[in-house]
């Protein structure tokens, strides 16, 4: 093994995405420490926009992965938690209320109200990946971290639900469990980078989190330390890619190194004057084909960059408008902080490029330090993968699995759920 340290356990993730699929083995050391045993990542296959659409060619690329970072870790897995970006992911709050009677409030109470929270889950067909409580409230008095021990006469918690297209979550997991793996629990990929980019600070402050994958972006509001709205866009990164190929008429591949390397989302006065080649050292003849390519196969880095940001400006409008809708923008928001993350993020002048267009601060998002962890998954690209396994170890409360002696249960009104919400969104917003 990695490591000579005593583990008290083994957490594997595997995040599935459009462009790459990532796997991680980490231990929990005796002392609580999380350290990362191996790590691997492939080439996506049958995935697209998040949907499984060649069922043989994403199982072969989970094992493969999965075997690689068995390898570094020097050890073997049965269970893994899976990250998913797309398959019509949504966010809801709904807030639950019981009478406690102006007394102590016990443990039993807290059960009770758990229970009765699960009777306000309406999936409405969808699958659920997360029902979580977010914070408590009690008589009036909202983010209450553990109400254990207070007096109160009305006991309420904020459940955040994650819901997912039914079928597509099948695909995902039979998927998984073709490459002779067993599912853990699925987590959503805007729920896992939360958990790796973000400081609590931020997701009680109110900060947005915008995933920028190869074919999905996610754009997630949290505020007073939950996840509270959640806008999913069918484009990303690759998306940019293909505007390169078919702009200059060349190969995908060399699309994305030229992406890569040259790219950037912000103009300088000599990208004019700086001239870029088509083609690698083994593709000299698609060059000389190249659309508007002189005769060695050159264009100036202002016509890539010219590509780039027309591209840009069209997922920067739809992010600018998801985030309008939730509420996170607008003459009546306080300023807030953008994370960009994902592996669209690690374009070149993207932070700069984003703060002008949304007018707010902008930083990229990287996964925390972990122990073991290589420097090349220490970027935006690798966010999900490191987030799924800081959940696991977490592993925080679903209230589906809480159980009771309790069998009444009481749910809050239409009238209540709209003021609570209403509530919520006027101290954030």
């Amino acid at each position: 093994m990695a490591s000579q340290t005593r583990l008290t356990n083994v957490i594997a993730a595997v995040s599935i995405g459009s462009f790459r699929v990532s796997a991680m083995i980490a231990g929990v050391t005796e002392s609580g420490e999380l350290q990362v045993l191996g790590s691997a990542n492939r080439a996506a296959r049958g995935i697209k926009r998040g949907y499984v659409t060649d069922m043989a060619g994403a199982t072969y690329a989970v094992r493969e992965v999965v075997e690689a970072a068995e390898k570094m870790a020097g050890t073997t897995v049965t269970s893994v938690w899976i990250g998913s970006s797309g398959a019509g992911l949504a966010s809801t709050i709904t807030p639950v209320e019981i009478d406690i009677g102006g007394r102590r409030i016990e443990e039993e109470d807290i059960e009770h109200l758990l229970v009765s929270a699960q009777q306000g889950i309406e999936p409405d067909g969808r699958t659920v990946l997360h029902a979580q409580p977010a914070c408590y409230f009690l008589d009036g008095a909202d983010g209450v971290a553990n109400p254990k021990g207070l007096h109160a006469d009305r006991l309420g918690v904020d459940v955040h639900v994650m819901l997912a297209d039914s079928a597509p979550m099948r695909n995902v997991t039979e998927a998984v469990q073709n490459a002779h793996l067993e599912v853990e629990g699925i987590i959503a990929s805007p729920l896992a980078c939360g958990y790796a980019c973000l400081t609590a600070e931020e997701r009680d402050l109110g900060v947005a989190m915008v995933e920028m994958g190869g074919q999905v972006t996610n754009v997630a509001v949290y505020a007073g330390g939950m996840l509270v709205g959640l806008t999913t866009i069918p484009r990303g990164s690759s998306d940019i890619t293909d505007s390169i190929a078919s702009a200059f008429g060349i190969k995908r591949f060399r699309a994305e190194w030229l992406k890569c390397v040259n790219g950037s989302a912000n103009a300088s006065p000599h990208d004019h004057r700086e001239m870029v080649s088509l083609a690698g050292p083994d593709d000299k003849a698609s060059a000389s084909v190249a659309r508007g390519a002189d005769d060695r196969g050159h264009v100036p880095r202002s016509e890539l960059i010219s590509v780039i940001t027309a591209e840009l400006d069209v997922l920067m409008r739809d992010v600018g408008r998801a985030l309008e809708n939730m509420g996170f923008s607008g003459r009546n928001a306080r300023a807030r902080q953008v994370v960009l993350t994902g592996g669209g993020a690690e374009l070149a002048g993207l932070a700069d490029y984003a703060q002008s267009v949304l007018g707010t601060p902008v930083r990229i998002g990287k996964p925390k330090a972990l122990r073991g962890l290589p420097e090349a998954h220490r970027t935006p690209g690798f966010a999900t993968l490191a987030g799924l396994v800081l959940y696991a170890a977490e592993d925080p409360v679903d209230i589906r699995s809480v159980g009771s002696r309790f069998t009444e249960t009481t749910t809050t009104s239409s009238l209540s759920i709209i003021r609570h919400v209403w509530r919520a969104m006027r101290e954030y917003f």
